[in-house]
């Protein structure tokens, strides 16, 4: 039942696909939001302080009033069921509610972690790995095509209106170029279905917060091999402390 008390809510997030599905959420149904960017370079994901609000160590987190939620899709369900009152992006209909937290479902179970790995891989791994690049980019892919024949004759996925299945897939298929995939030309669907999400004003407003470090990731190649760089050292003395324990 929708809590009918008014939000009072802090958003713990930083620049990635992950973090911007949420902000995209709560720009969309347009409620009121703090920010409180993490560091990953710095690890302040890992601090006591946070880890009381995830004990996963992992952005994105919600606080709302004295209520912790963590893993990006818990916290787009719980947002929705708390102030999304008409069903906007989350739909009252329960079998159109299942078909949203399905796709969901696939993007945090699917999707996500091959895309993430790809990423991981192809921006980040300190050791270049070609057969690990190669398995995640081509399931990543395969998520891609099932993705686009889905969308054949649809404007949205489910119902074809826009839902939060929507938000967390585009979230992924948008930034595709970090996981070394150049273009996205292969799925014309996929393509369409990207343009009409980009053309949101709430989706525009979601990718910058906190700041606009991941639209420069995609737009500046030269940006994401600096931070790879940087991101690959940090792994690396990291590796080089766990050794030394």
């Amino acid at each position: 039942m929708a809590t009918k008390q008014s939000p009072d809510i802090t958003l713990y997030t930083t620049s990635t696909p992950n973090g911007a599905k949420v902000s995209i959420v709560l720009e969309e149904l347009g409620i009121p939001y703090k920010v409180k960017e993490i560091s990953l370079e710095k690890g302040e994901q890992k601090s006591p302080e946070f880890m009381k609000i995830n004990p996963n160590a992992k952005i994105p987190a919600l606080t709302d009033h004295d209520f912790n939620v963590f893993e990006s899709g818990a916290i787009m369900i719980y947002i929705c069921e708390n102030y999304d009152h008409e069903g906007k992006l989350l739909p009252k209909d329960p079998k159109l509610r299942s078909q949203v937290i399905q796709w969901l479902m696939l993007q945090m179970g699917g999707l996500g972690p091959m895309q993430g790995e790809a990423h991981y891989f192809y921006s980040f791994s300190p050791e270049n790995v070609p057969y690990a690049i190669q398995r995640y980019t081509k399931e990543t892919k395969r998520y891609y095509k099932l993705l686009n024949d889905f969308l054949e004759g649809k404007e949205y996925i489910v119902g074809n209106t826009y839902t939060l299945a929507d938000i967390a897939l585009y979230s992924m298929v948008k930034f595709h170029q970090l996981s070394g995939i150049k273009n996205i030309d292969d799925y014309p669907k996929l393509t369409a279905w990207l343009a009409r999400i980009d053309a949101k004003p709430a989706t525009q407003k979601g990718i910058d917060v906190p700041n606009d470090k991941l639209r420069e990731l995609i737009e500046k190649p030269e940006k994401l091999e600096e931070l790879s760089q940087k991101i690959r050292a940090i792994i690396k003395q990291r590796e080089a402390e766990e050794q030394g324990k």
